[in-house]
């Protein structure tokens, strides 16, 4: 059952301590775990992940730092970034692979080494639509890989780029049919539930549910959560203000566009009915297209 407010029963994912506590804590590493293999569908389920320093330097003392919403490695030493993107920046992209570089760099040994690197894996929960897909409801989950573009093929198998646009996940409950669609409803509405869902009974979501219950939270932890909730609601009263006079501004120039425009049409309509007098009074083409600057053509379709 959902309900348009949030009913304070369980955490809100958007907001830093909601993420953090369901996918950045050790004590809570198998929602994390569980939620990549849903969404990854790599050759071997991660079966562990170690949590590694989500603060990373340059490698010059004046280089600018990355810090990342949760960063780990599974026992193959493959790295995944996983990330919680609240609204829209205007290099995204860019800022995505400059995070990447972070994990492949720190792979560098000293001395004799042949180049082999570990996989890296970024995933961006997106609480926005790319402006370029805006048209499409339907592709929301995007897996970039460097391509050969001559072949169609995959260059390099060991980058990967996954992003989830999740304003665009519609689907019902009794529409969730694989985990993925399960982990795509719980993180687009773990917030309006009231209640844990029928279709949700596999054992993952049990704790899933029970770690994200507020009531079960401590005084500081509470506390800690409000103040991420406020956060999050300041910032997305922000956006929607700010879209709201991008609107606004539309409405003023199409309001201005259409006083001009039937200004021009006004003008027109004046013009043709003088040219339509002077000709009823008899006077040479030649004067009335000088004074209206129709051509003789118009003048004689009057």
């Amino acid at each position: 059952m959902l309900t348009n407010e949030f009913p304070d029963r369980y955490v809100n994912p958007y907001t830093d301590f909601g993420f953090k506590l369901l996918f950045g804590t050790p004590m809570n590493k198998d929602l994390l775990i569980g939620f990549l293999n849903s969404l990854l569908h790599l050759e071997h389920e991660i079966t562990d992940v170690t949590y590694l320093n989500a603060e990373h330097l340059g490698m010059a003392e004046l280089d600018r730092k990355a810090v990342f919403d949760v960063y780990c490695e599974n026992t193959a030493g493959e790295k995944f970034i996983v990330e919680m993107q609240k609204a829209g920046q205007k290099f995204f992209k860019d800022r995505s692979v400059f995070y990447a570089s972070f994990p492949i760099r720190e792979q560098a040994k000293r001395g004799d080494w042949n180049y082999e690197l570990k996989a890296v894996y970024t995933v961006g929960i997106l609480n926005f639509v790319f402006d370029e897909d805006s048209d499409d409801e339907n592709y929301f989950h995007h897996e970039v890989k460097l391509m050969d573009i001559h072949r169609k093929e995959v260059f390099y198998d060991k980058l990967t780029f996954v992003y989830l646009e999740m304003p665009k996940f519609h689907k019902s409950e009794d529409e969730l049919v694989t985990l993925f669609d399960k982990w795509m409803f719980v993180l687009h509405n773990l917030s309006r539930l009231l209640e844990r869902p029928a279709a949700l009974q596999e054992r993952i979501f049990t704790r899933l549910f029970e770690a994200a219950e507020i009531a079960k939270f401590t005084p500081v932890k509470r506390m800690e959560y409000e103040e991420s909730l406020k956060v999050y609601r300041d910032l997305t009263n922000v956006i929607d203000t700010a879209e709201w006079k991008g609107e606004q501004r539309g409405l003023q120039k199409g309001r201005e566009e259409g006083r001009k425009e039937g200004r021009e049409e006004g003008r027109e309509e004046e013009r043709l009915s003088n040219a339509r007098k002077m000709k009823e009074m008899g006077l040479e083409y030649s004067f009335i297209s000088r004074i209206t600057g129709l051509s003789a053509e118009e003048i004689d379709a009057l």
